[in-house]
């Protein structure tokens, strides 16, 4: 029979509690019994009677509140013993607020109080308020007991809060409490999880007694901060002091050989689980399933799975999470209709692995299924969901969706931030992403590392050195600029803002890091700016210093060759990877080195290399051959590449374009007109050719011929005036860059609505005199607004930086970084 008023009603009557007291509990069914019905009733009952009735009668908040009333009617409520006992009673229906009336009627709270208070604050996840009661006790002189301690640390390990927890071990081992087991193993727990593993293990040492859970804190603390080898040393040594492990000291050793790939011994310790009886602790085994999934054992981590009598939720969820970890993306989905077929349902963890399978293989369709589950499920404002979707609509190009889920988000913290900054940056929209930034400042949201180099991707992106050297500035004050990873980023930026020197200064600072990243960030800024044989130094350098160049330290070094006409020094790397450092050249090692041969001339080498690849080539060593070939004028292999391109790659814009500027090339107008009518049939655009500027705090975009800015009245009338003056320098029109069939006066004027003319033009109407032009440009820079940029830099005697998309221009005085090899 279900605990009932009848229940309480009997055992009133077995206390021998008076008549009138008992006719509140009628046998029929009648209302709950009120404060009122037994305001009157006389009780002469010890406290004992009512401490008896609180532990049977407990499960509902009319029958404490009954109690209750009857210990008040008593005159027995200011016993501490009674009081703790009615404290935990309403803690535990979840009513704090009654229980801390009771604990604050009581005028001289003892020390069972006060422990009683601390227990329901935390079942009620209170968490701050022990530390305050701690403190309480501690001025008004109660006695702090072993208890007191545990509880408190309790609090102080949910917290994190190191100061008060480190006031809490110190009055703990001034009394002695320390070498208490529950007490050590509170001290050990919360030192670990306060990043103090020195002092957790000094406690654990100076203990004599150690049961399984101070054991267990120990080795998890060495989990935590990723010291493996010693967390497998501590469960040797709890084996040898003969003390029989748990399945949480099982789950943490498995913790550590599955991070740290130690697949043998992982293998030891499975067949420990079995020897110990755990083989149908869900628990364990799927601790197992984890450990398996990240050495990247899938098969073994399924046949754990497969073999578990029962799972729960958190098991299926962990092999899925594993197929996902390793790319197994249709695996994971296979098994997440099997999990919906077990009709066991699913939650927000098996939704966010699943995402992240979707962002791994842009699979934006099921993706938007996945969505469309979340919401019917009403999960949009998990936080952590809503940040996977917006995550996984931008690693799919689908920037839109991605935005509109950002702006609906009543909640963001900063991974959800950084997730749709990130986006907008890998998708193009640097702009957009900084202005996202300064809404992120706005709203006082604190800005991590990854948001922050996202940002300085998207200031190199732009050319936006201001903004850049800004962005710098929060990294150094935020801590994150020491970072290899943030520097190599910073390094980057600035020599794509034209900044070579500064991404020197910042290499040399870094270059004790020892890191290949560094290196290889540096060898690419060198080549972008045409310094191949500084690219060379770096090599050397690290050789010298014995750090083991990389697939990407070689794709630089050959691009930097490349950029630099360092041809024989370009050949001799590409042989000496594997010869001197066992790499296997790629493709893109490959098509690197066939890039350096076309734009050196080479041609027929360039075309045997390709020939004699051990692998078929992709469509990058096809393009830089194709870019050789309209160099050098070359029509005829021109078309016989562009015909294979075509065949690869039939919706590659770019191979359309680079065919028409062949037939262009060679006035094979009919030809041109044919490869334009076949882009519109098959729905493909010219990517349109724009330039940036910065100027102030603000980024400004010029199309060619683009008539919308404000001041384009003045920006004609400068590059006419700059038109006659170049002229009259000896500067002769190159109209084979305009590759239009029509008359020559309209290809000069053509000429003179080039986006970079138009950017440059801008910059001298808009900045001090003799200050320094900086353009970034999204395509590459045409041979006639090169010549036409070097005379500029002479006649307005500024230095112009152009940064195309193969490198950067350096212009002086009439001369050119690049020494017009481009």
């Amino acid at each position: 029979m279900p605990l009932s008023y009848f229940h309480l009603r009997d055992a009133i009557a077995k206390a021998r509690i008076p008549c009138s007291c008992r006719l509140i509990y009628n046998a029929a069914p009648a209302p709950p019994p009120t404060f009122a019905s037994i305001q009157d009733a006389p009780f002469n009952q010890p406290p004992s009677v009512f401490s008896s009735l609180l532990h049977d009668f407990s499960n509902t908040l009319i029958h404490v509140k009954s109690i209750h009333a009857q210990i008040i009617r008593n005159w027995v409520s200011t016993e501490h013993f009674l009081a703790a006992k009615l404290i935990k009673s309403y803690s535990d229906l979840g009513f704090l607020s009654v229980a801390r009336k009771v604990f604050d009627q009581c005028s001289h709270p003892e020390t069972t109080l006060c422990n009683a208070m601390m227990v329901g604050f935390q079942r009620n996840h209170q968490y701050k308020e022990v530390p305050k009661l701690f403190k309480m006790m501690g001025s008004c002189d109660i006695e702090i007991n072993s208890y007191t301690c545990i509880f408190a640390l309790k609090a102080c390990t949910s917290l994190l809060d190191n100061e008060i927890g480190m006031e809490i071990v110190r009055t703990a081992v001034g009394r002695g409490f320390h070498l208490h087991p529950y007490v050590g193993s509170s001290m050990i727990n919360f030192l670990v999880k306060s990043g103090n593993l020195g002092d957790a293990r000094a406690v654990f040492d100076g203990m004599p007694e150690r049961d399984v859970v101070c054991w267990n804190s120990i080795i998890g603390g060495y989990v935590q901060e990723c010291l493996f080898k010693e967390a497998i040393q501590m469960f040797l040594e709890m084996i040898g002091c003969g003390i029989k492990p748990s399945p949480v000291t099982m789950a943490s050793l498995l913790k550590a050989c599955g991070e740290s790939g130690l697949k043998k011994i992982g293998t030891c310790v499975h067949s420990c689980v079995l020897a110990l009886g755990m083989g149908n602790d869900v628990f364990v085994l799927t601790s197992l399933v984890d450990m398996y999934n990240n050495m990247g054992d899938t098969d073994s981590a399924y046949l754990v799975f497969n073999s578990m009598c029962s799972r729960n939720l958190i098991s299926w969820n962990a092999m899925i999470s594993g197929y996902v970890q390793n790319g197994m993306i249709p695996e994971s989905f296979a098994l997440f209709h099997r999990l919906v077929q077990s009709g066991a349902g699913f939650d927000s963890g098996t939704l966010v692995s699943l995402i992240r399978g979707c962002s791994q293989t842009s699979d934006l369709e099921s993706g938007k299924i996945l969505h469309a589950c979340i919401i019917r499920k009403g999960l949009e404002s998990n936080l952590i969901l809503s940040t996977a979707i917006v995550d996984m609509y931008s690693k799919c190009g689908a920037t839109k969706q991605a935005t509109i889920v950002f702006g609906r988000m009543e909640k963001r913290n900063v991974v959800t931030w950084t997730a749709m900054l990130v986006g907008l940056s890998q998708n193009g929209y640097a702009e957009d992403a900084l202005k996202l930034f300064c809404q992120m400042q706005e709203e006082n949201v604190a800005a991590n590392s990854v948001t922050l180099v996202s940002l300085v991707h998207c200031c190199a992106h732009l050319g936006s050195l201001k903004k850049g050297r800004s962005v710098h500035g929060h990294l150094i004050r935020h801590g994150y600029a020491f970072d290899a990873v943030n520097m190599s980023a910073l390094i980057d930026m600035y020599a794509k803002c034209g900044k070579i020197h500064s991404a020197e200064k910042l290499f040399n600072n870094g270059f004790c890091l020892k890191d290949v990243i560094l290196c290889n960030s540096m060898i690419m800024g060198y080549g972008m700016h045409g310094h191949g044989n500084n690219a060379l130094c770096v090599y050397d350098r690290m050789i010298e210093e014995r750090l083991k160049p990389n697939q990407t330290t070689f794709v630089s070094l050959l691009t930097a060759c490349s950029h630099s006409g360092l041809v024989e020094e370009g050949k001799t790397l590409f042989h000496c990877m594997e010869r001197d450092h066992n790499i296997k050249p790629s493709d893109k090692h490959y098509a690197c080195l066939v890039d350096l041969l076309s734009r050196a001339g080479c041609l027929e080498e360039a075309d045997a290399l390709v020939k004699q690849m051990p692998f078929e080539p992709s469509t990058d060593v096809f393009e830089a051959l194709l870019s050789g070939c309209r160099t050098h004028k070359n029509i005829n292999m021109g078309i016989q590449i562009a015909d294979r391109l075509i065949s690869l790659d039939y919706l590659n814009s770019g191979i359309y374009v680079m065919l028409s500027n062949i037939y262009a090339d060679g006035r094979r107008w009919e030809s041109v007109n044919y490869i334009r009518g076949l882009m519109r049939i098959r729905g493909l655009k010219k990517t349109p050719a724009y330039s940036l500027i910065e100027i102030g705090n603000r980024v400004y975009t010029f199309f060619a011929g683009d008539d919308s800015h404000p001041g384009w009245t003045d920006i004609c009338q400068l590059l006419e005036n700059l038109r006659l003056e170049v002229e009259a320098s000896g500067y002769l029109p190159d109209t084979s860059c305009v590759l239009r069939d029509v008359n020559e006066p309209l290809k000069v004027k053509l000429l003179w609505g080039h986006s970079e003319r138009l950017a440059i033009a801008f910059g001298l109407l808009s900045t001090p005199y003799g200050s320094l032009i900086r353009i970034t440009k999204n395509l590459r820079v045409c041979v006639d607004c090169h010549t036409v940029t070097k005379y500029i830099s002479k006649i307005v005697k500024r230095e112009i930086i152009v940064r195309d998309a193969n490198r950067f221009h350096h212009f002086v005085n009439g001369e050119c970084s690049c020494n017009d090899y481009w």
